[in-house]
């Protein structure tokens, strides 16, 4: 074990994670089931802190809980190539570039939208009458 002892409060703390969320990731398998002091407190060292702080940087990449979980276990094994984790970044990027252009074209399509208004009474809206419009995809 190393050198710091942590409870659920303070590794929830030092990482900004919800306490619900570290004992959520325990139980699909992400962290290891805690260590428990006498009293039954969850305690944590620094190693979960670490695989805490790697489960959280990965969701910040938008990397499913799958996906994570495969990471980590490419990580539980330091002496195997990175052509796994290689692949499943340039798989993440993919995944990004395509909600990118999926958001680039929903931004066109909101611009038309706001081009058609030539204000006045919703009566006369060219914004809702493009919505409700039966032919539109």
């Amino acid at each position: 074990m190393s050198d710091t002892t942590l409870t659920i409060g303070e590794l929830a703390k030092a990482t900004q994670t919800k306490a619900v969320t570290i004992r959520y990731y325990e139980q699909l398998g992400l962290l290891p089931p805690s260590k428990r002091t006498a009293a039954g407190y969850r305690i944590y060292d620094d190693v979960e802190r670490d695989r805490l702080l790697f489960v959280r940087r990965s969701r910040g990449l938008g990397f499913s809980l799958d996906d994570i979980r495969e990471l980590l276990g490419f990580a539980d094994h330091r002496e195997a190539s990175c052509a796994s984790v290689d692949a499943k970044v340039a798989q993440q990027l993919d995944q990004v570039r395509g909600r990118i252009r999926d958001l680039q074209a929903l931004e066109t399509e909101l611009q038309r939208l706001l081009g058609c208004c030539q204000g006045g009474m919703i009566d006369e809206c060219r914004i809702i009458e493009s919505l409700t419009r039966h032919d539109q995809p």
